[in-house]
């Protein structure tokens, strides 16, 4: 039987193994600052949130770190494999658990049980708990988002969200940028949580549906924010710097 043909390397591993590459030519020496975030983009043709990622998966081998409010240091020239399966971005992951979490909960609204809503009931009330650990883990939110999924009644859908959830702790590149967030202070947002629940309390599908994918939404917006969080830093102590430049100068 003929081979499936192998997918299209993902885009931002494809700019992340020019990096690497131009690290190894000397075009970035090692302890040179990388170029802003902009010019990369610029430089590569693509989004600044494809550099993002690019920049976590170089980060996650160890051959760049990411100094707030300095910039992206240049940490070694060796070489790296950046192919691996298991190693999916936090922005792809999430991308592909709208997808299928949204119909999930569509699905799961019209045959609910009453027990599993009271079981939703005392997960969101641990989602709150845990946000209010400083060290806490999000195991409260995944319970929650696979109760639903078991929810569907399908097995197949299930596995998926289980996959999925899986993905987001072996994968480092998703696993790093969640802790990016997580110590950005972006936490599993109770009330969107709640939104899932009193929908599915509804057994209103389309109402589910749109709840998960408007939670999942916000989930990836606070990915692309904590990635931006260097910059932010940044921006502050460059303020902060004018504005006591300024206080010095109208004393």
């Amino acid at each position: 039987m003929p081979t499936a043909p192998r997918s299209a390397p993902r885009l931002y591993k494809e700019i992340a193994a020019k990096i690497i590459s131009e690290i190894q030519d000397g075009t970035f020496a090692v302890g040179a600052r990388l170029p802003a975030e902009r010019d990369l983009a610029v430089q590569y043709q693509v989004s600044r949130p494809v550099i993002r990622e690019a920049i976590i998966a170089l980060e996650v081998q160890g051959l760049v770190e990411v100094r707030v409010g300095s910039g992206v240091y240049v940490l070694s020239a060796s070489q790296a494999e950046l192919d691996s399966e298991e190693d999916v971005s936090a922005i792809e992951l999430t991308e592909a658990r709208l997808l299928v979490e949204s119909e999930v909960a569509a699905l799961a609204a019209a045959q609910i049980t009453d027990e599993e809503l009271r079981e939703l009931e005392e997960l969101v009330d641990q989602i709150e708990q845990e946000n209010e650990t400083a060290d806490g883990k999000e195991e409260a939110d995944a319970a929650f988002h696979l109760a639903i999924a078991k929810a569907a009644r399908n097995n197949a859908l299930f596995d998926a969200v289980e996959r999925l959830w899986g993905l987001r702790r072996t994968s480092r590149e998703a696993a790093l940028l969640h802790e990016k967030a997580r110590h950005a202070n972006i936490k599993p947002i109770v009330d969107e949580h709640t939104a899932i629940l009193n929908a599915l309390k509804a057994r209103d599908p389309k109402a589910a549906r749109n709840a998960m994918r408007g939670h999942l939404s916000q989930v990836l917006e606070s990915l692309l924010f904590a990635t931006e969080q260097r910059f932010v830093d940044e921006a502050r102590r460059n303020m902060q710097a004018r504005r006591e430049r300024f206080s010095r100068v109208t004393a």
